[in-house]
């Protein structure tokens, strides 16, 4: 038995009031931004030099026309130099795999020893 009585014994929490003593949880949105001027913006914030904000369930970047516009400009412009330079490489691919079918078909009748193929050479020196 303790000297000074039981000191780690909580204590009884009195009973909960009633949740909310309003009735503005049962009030609709948009009665309650009418009746009580509430006007909820949609929530944004600033990291650095850029304003995001929140808009239906995505984060969006707020920034100046001029910026966007000459940022859209530039990633068109190269853009397009990525899609030429492609194309490129796709032509020289099929070149580069239309000269090796050729050589190895060269190869293959030159080995099977048909001479009447060896006549045949649409190479140019």
């Amino acid at each position: 038995m303790p000297l000074f009585g039981n000191a780690f014994s909580p204590k009884k929490t009195p009973p909960r009031r009633s949740a909310s003593l309003s009735s503005l949880h049962t009030l609709e949105r948009s009665v309650r931004e009418s009746e009580l001027g509430l006007e909820y913006g949609s929530p944004s914030m600033k990291i650095g030099d850029q304003i995001l904000k929140f808009e239906d369930g995505q984060w969006v970047a707020e920034a100046d026309e001029g910026v966007i516009h000459k940022d859209a400009q530039r990633l068109k412009k190269r853009n397009r130099q990525l899609e030429e330079e492609n194309n490129l490489l796709k032509l020289k691919i099929d070149i580069l795999l239309d000269m090796l079918s050729q050589t190895t078909v060269e190869l293959q009748l030159a080995s099977s020893g048909f001479p009447e193929t060896r006549s045949y050479s649409p190479r140019r020196k």
